[in-house]
C-alpha cells in the first residue's frame, strides 16, 4: 500500500507505525483508518517482525483521536456506513483502524510525542506499554461533544488504571499531565521532549533479542486469562506454557544459563537498563 496518512517502517525485526497528519493534531480520517488495518496486518502477520511502535508525527500530537470534520460531513461515522449487526457482532475492526484486534501476541509500545486524547488515548491504550514525553497530556476530550468511545477506551483503560481512576477520566473528560499519568499508571516511563521513539525502540530491539516464544505465550496468556476466574487464568497459563517450553529457544536458553551467559552482560553497564527505567527510590 502507498501510505499517505500514516508511516510503516521496519527496523531490524521492528515496525514502526506512526500516524501521519501533523497538520491535524495526527488525528483519524477514513484513509488513516484503512492504512492502520494495511500495516497492522502486515505486523501480525509477518514473522520476521517482532516488536511494533506506535507514535506520531511531528511534536504536538501522538494522536487526537478520530477526525471530526470527517464525523461532521458523514465520511467517519455516517449511520449508513456502519453495520450495526456486524460491528455488535465483534466482525467489524474497529473505528479508527483496527482497535478491536485483541489478538496480536507480539510486543507493543507507545511512543508518546504530545496529546494523546479521544481515540488517540484508546490507541496508548492498545499497546502493553507508554513511553511519554514530558509534554504530553492525556483525556477523554471527546466526552465535550457528545462522542462515546468505540476503539477499546472503555474496556482497556480500566484494566490499565483501575476502574475508580478510568471512570473518572470517561466521565469528566478531564485532560492529565504526564505525571499524573504516570502516577495512576497509565504511563510506564517520562522522557524528555523529543525522545520518546528513541527510548521506545531501544526497548523495541532488547525485545527483539530475547527469545520470542514464551515471551508471546505469557503476553496471550495474560490477556486471555485478564477478566477470567483464576481457575480458568492457570489453565490458560497452563496451555500456553506447554506451547511455549518445548520451543528449541528454550534448550538454548538453558545452555546459557549453565555457561554463565547471560544476555544482560552484552550491555554497557553505562547505558540505562534496557527495561523500563523507574525513578529513582522506587
Amino acid at each position: 500500500m502507498n501510505y499517505k496518512e500514516i508511516e510503516f517502517i521496519t527496523e531490524k525485526g521492528v515496525a514502526i507505525i506512526k500516524f501521519n497528519r501533523p497538520e491535524v493534531m495526527n488525528c483519524v480520517g477514513p484513509k488513516t483508518h484503512e492504512e492502520l488495518l494495511h500495516a497492522w496486518h502486515e505486523f501480525k502477520t509477518n514473522p520476521s517482525l517482532k516488536v511494533a511502535v506506535i507514535t506520531g508525527a511531528g511534536d504536538k500530537a501522538f494522536c487526537s483521536g478520530g477526525d471530526l470534520k470527517a464525523a461532521m460531513n458523514g465520511a467517519l461515522i455516517a449511520p449508513d456506513k456502519i453495520d450495526k449487526e456486524a460491528h455488535i457482532a465483534g466482525k467489524v475492526p474497529g473505528i479508527l483502524g483496527p482497535t478491536r484486534w485483541t489478538d496480536i501476541y507480539k510486543p507493543i509500545i507507545a511512543a508518546v510525542n504530545g496529546v494523546a486524547y479521544a481515540g488517540g488515548l484508546e490507541w496508548a491504550c492498545f499497546a502493553d506499554m507508554r513511553i511519554a514525553e514530558t509534554h504530553a497530556s492525556f483525556g477523554v476530550t471527546c466526552r465535550r461533544w457528545n462522542i462515546g468511545l468505540a476503539d477499546g477506551g472503555t474496556q482497556r483503560l480500566p484494566r490499565i488504571v483501575g476502574m475508580g481512576r478510568a471512570m473518572e477520566l470517561i466521565l469528566t473528560g478531564k485532560v492529565i499531565n504526564v505525571e499524573e499519568a504516570y502516577r495512576i499508571g497509565l504511563v510506564n516511563e517520562i522522557v524528555p521532549k523529543g525522545e520518546s521513539l528513541t527510548r521506545a525502540l531501544e526497548l523495541a530491539h532488547f525485545l527483539c533479542g530475547l527469545p520470542q516464544p514464551a515471551m508471546r505465550s505469557d503476553k496471550e496468556a495474560a490477556v486471555r486469562g485478564f477478566g477470567e476466574s483464576l481457575d480458568e487464568g492457570l489453565r490458560i497459563e497452563a496451555e500456553k506454557f506447554l506451547d511455549s517450553i518445548f520451543a528449541p529457544e528454550t534448550m538454548q536458553g538453558l545452555r546459557q544459563f549453565n555457561e554463565r551467559n547471560h544476555p544482560d552482560r552484552k550491555y554497557d553497564s553505562k547505558l540505562k537498563t534496557p527495561g523500563l527505567v523507574r525513578k529513582k527510590g522506587e
